[in-house]
């Protein structure tokens, strides 16, 4: 039988499916225009609990309210196969590609978030990483903000008579230092002769984005960099070791703009697989606030038994800014349990 190259997503449209689309939404089940459900102070809620085999699609949502920062006082959890630990536990913006509490207007392939100059709740946001479960899953939203809001969402997924043969399974997880403690005092230049010729050999001190056991692969990440300390903040190496690794590990970069897929600093650009999803800085000073993604689609990052993946802040870890960053990957169940979260007077943002 002929098949046709589907490596284009496009192309794979001309195929027919054996599924049933279904969603779970907010809609007013009684026929009126109130299409949302009310999230209390300190509320944990399930928008999602489905039963039997399937793949979510797409998630779109949208809330708010003048409470600052309120992106980081929301988290989203997904659980997979009735699994006690979550598999995502992020906070609500941070997951949706943007950190410090941030509402901003960017597009890449897997992620957006849209948003209206005059601010205030005008935004949205929209998730299609595919995420594959054989007999449940379930999302929920948590708020832990002194106020209550309105959630409205879509949950868009396939319905099948039997599971995805061997497909892994979605995991996204958030982590802070703030500061990273680097050992060179505030702005110092980050092209002299004496700092670059420090060497870093292990990468112990390095800003660790993800660390996960089983078999799977990393798609990518998005970072985000508070810059109180002056200066550059960049200049920092990814290093993602792989298994066995000791030393070098499989992956080494040349600095976090290159890891970025930037150069000579970061540009205003939100590409496909790569760009800057909040450009909140002065690029002259790169005093400020800035979130980095960079998302390994088409060439995801293998590991058979664990993965680490790091990066420097600063070279060699000479900088003490706060940096933020949410990892996404596939993995086997079950999984090594996510790094614990911050209580939510911990995620704001300085200032917040």
């Amino acid at each position: 039988m002929f098949r046709p190259d589907l490596t284009n997503p496009l192309r794979g449209l001309i195929m027919p499916r054996d599924s049933r689309s279904r969603r779970v939404s907010s809609w007013n089940t009684d026929g009126a225009n109130a299409d949302y459900w009310p999230l209390e102070p300190g509320e944990t809620k399930t928008i999602a609990q489905i039963e039997g085999a399937g793949c979510i699609n797409h998630i779109w949502m949208t809330s708010g309210s003048d409470e600052p920062a309120w992106p980081r006082r929301l988290l989203i959890r997904m659980y997979w196969e009735g699994q006690e630990n979550p598999s995502v536990e992020v906070p609500f913006g941070d997951f949706f590609g943007v950190g410090h509490g941030k509402l901003a207007q960017f597009e890449s392939m897997p992620l957006n978030m849209t948003h209206h100059p005059s601010g205030g709740m005008r935004s949205a946001f929209n998730c299609w990483w595919p995420m594959p479960f054989a007999d449940s899953a379930r999302i929920e939203i948590v708020n832990e903000s002194d106020v209550g809001r309105p959630l409205y969402f879509y949950v868009d997924y396939e319905e099948y008579d039997e599971p995805i043969d061997d497909a892994l399974y979605f995991h996204a997880t958030w982590r802070r230092e703030n500061p990273c403690e680097g050992w060179a005092e505030p702005g110092a230049p980050v092209h002299t002769a004496e700092l670059n010729a420090v060497q870093n050999i292990g990468g112990e001190d390095n800003y660790l984005i993800l660390e996960a056991e089983g078999r799977g692969h990393y798609v990518g990440c998005n970072l985000s960099i508070h810059n109180w300390d002056g200066g550059w903040w960049g200049e920092g190496d990814d290093m993602i070791f792989i298994d066995d690794d000791d030393w070098p590990p499989s992956i080494h970069g040349t600095g976090s703009e290159d890891y970025f897929n930037h150069a000579y600093g970061m540009q205003d650009v939100a590409g496909l697989y790569h760009g800057v999803s909040l450009f909140d800085g002065d690029p002259e000073t790169w005093i400020g606030k800035w979130t980095c993604y960079r998302y390994h689609i088409p060439d995801p990052v293998v590991f058979h038994e664990r993965i680490r993946v790091t990066i420097e802040h600063g070279h060699a870890n000479h900088r003490s800014d706060d940096y933020s960053s949410t990892a996404y990957w596939y993995q086997t169940l079950p999984h090594r349990p996510l790094a614990p979260m911050l209580p939510v007077e911990k995620r704001l943002p300085r200032g917040a």
